[in-house]
């Protein structure tokens, strides 16, 4: 009935916003049943058309699905509602939050030189000395770099390419398993998320191709340190990527470098190939601090043209204040030395886990980056299973969408003395969910 659900409205913006709030506030959770129009109608007092125009309304903005003959219901993942990792309960070692380890960040130092009174700063939004930093960092990895641009972090620039290129229904292939903040924004903007496969060298070309036969019109993916399989592209691997990708000039092809500086492997990237649309988009969260939301993309010239255009419209400028910031860390010669030893740090620890979790007999996916995923029969059985041992890993539930289970262990602080302990924990768990849920 309705009134279980608590929605109320006569008008189809009414009866819209009465389920929006409830998703919102959790009434009504993920994959919730909607009623159906006409029982819905007659339990409000309006016409089953004002009920459709509503649930259209909220299929449009990612809030419900429908599912054919099994009704309306409640996005997976709700565009009011993203999949926020649950509370780390207290007590317990965190490897769920993909986070760097703050003792190999730099100090944020504020700039020196501010400048005083007002600034025409959308008609020069980006720091000259910046934009030349960026293509000393991007530009030795063979990233094309006579168009950069900024952005205030890499979901922004993402979220606003596919704004700019895409309308609601479009189809973005995205990784799978893959970030799941990524696929939560893709069904915020109303489209749809097609799933590629990836496995250690990244994204398959098979599955890419699969994915540009149903009509997508973008593919978001990363070439190295992969979210959170760990992936990264060999040269062969690139390579057949990039022929699969001329077979369909028009789609944009968005490249997250987001872990660059300490990914432990050389960057194969996809702009080399010659395409006609793309951008390789690169964040500083894991290496300079997790507070400095800017992004830098090098890209073709019809992508920077609309970026920059949606930006202008909007914030206008990414502060030159935080641009300071992030052009002194990146050209300061003892923050290179750090970044050095993070890259080095995270590799020794992410290598330490892969060897002990083999010993013990456990498969482990994770070439590069800070994130292990270990594929597991039951999700649960195995993050309660590691609660009870003091640990707290990632379930792999919100970072799927048609993949097998596992758990994401995120290791940039886990010291190799400690990764001993976890993989006993890690076996001890399995063989007690193998007899309790059957593995």
């Amino acid at each position: 009935m309705a009134t279980q659900y608590g929605i109320t409205g006569t008008t189809a913006k009414g009866i819209a916003a009465s389920v929006e709030r409830a998703v919102a506030e959790g009434a009504l959770g993920p994959e919730a049943a909607l009623p159906p129009v006409r029982r819905l109608a007659e339990d409000l007092g309006v016409s089953p058309g004002t009920v459709a125009t509503a649930y259209k309304e909220l299929r449009a903005r990612g809030i419900v699905v429908t599912r054919g003959r099994g009704g309306t219901v409640v996005a997976p993942a709700p565009s009011v509602a993203s999949r926020r990792p649950p509370r780390v309960p207290e007590g317990l070692r965190d490897l769920s939050g993909g986070h760097p380890d703050p003792a190999l960040l730099p100090a944020l130092v504020p700039p020196s030189r501010l400048s005083p009174g007002v600034r025409a700063h959308r008609s020069t939004p980006r720091l000259p000395r910046l934009e030349k930093a960026v293509r000393d960092w991007m530009g030795p990895d063979g990233v094309p770099v006579e168009q950069v641009t900024f952005a205030h972090g890499a979901l922004d620039l993402i979220g606003r390419l596919l704004s700019v290129e895409l309308r609601q229904g479009d189809a973005v292939a995205m990784e799978d398993p893959g970030y799941h903040h990524l696929l939560d924004l893709v069904t915020a903007l109303g489209l749809r998320s097609v799933p590629v496969a990836v496995d250690e060298e990244g994204i398959r070309p098979e599955s890419l191709r699969g994915a540009l036969r149903a009509g997508v019109r973008a593919l978001v993916c990363s070439p190295r340190a992969q979210n959170p399989y760990g992936g990264c592209f060999s040269e062969a691997r690139r390579d057949a990527l990039v022929e699969v990708l001329r077979e369909e000039p028009d789609v944009l092809v968005v490249e997250n470098d987001h872990a660059s500086a300490v990914a432990g492997v050389p960057l194969r990237t996809l702009t080399v190939g010659g395409l006609t649309r793309w951008v390789h988009v690169r964040t500083v969260s894991k290496f300079l601090g997790t507070d400095l939301r800017w992004a830098a993309a090098a890209c073709d010239a019809t992508t920077l043209a609309r970026h920059d255009g949606r930006l202008l419209l909007t914030s206008g400028w990414v502060s030159h204040l935080l641009q300071e910031i992030v052009h002194g860390l990146l050209t300061d010669d003892g923050t290179r030395a750090l970044t050095a030893r993070a890259q080095e740090a995270y590799a020794l620890r992410r290598g330490t886990l892969l060897a002990e979790l083999a010993d013990r007999g456990i498969g482990a996916r994770g070439a590069s980056g800070m994130n292990l995923w270990v594929p597991v029969r039951d999700e649960s059985a195995v993050v309660n299973g590691l609660r009870s041992y003091g640990w707290w890993v990632a379930a792999g539930a919100r970072f799927r969408l048609s993949s097998a289970p596992g758990v994401r262990i995120s290791v940039a602080e886990l010291e190799p003395a400690d990764a001993a302990r976890l993989a006993s924990d890690f076996a001890a768990v399995l063989g007690e969910s193998e007899a309790t849920y059957g593995g």
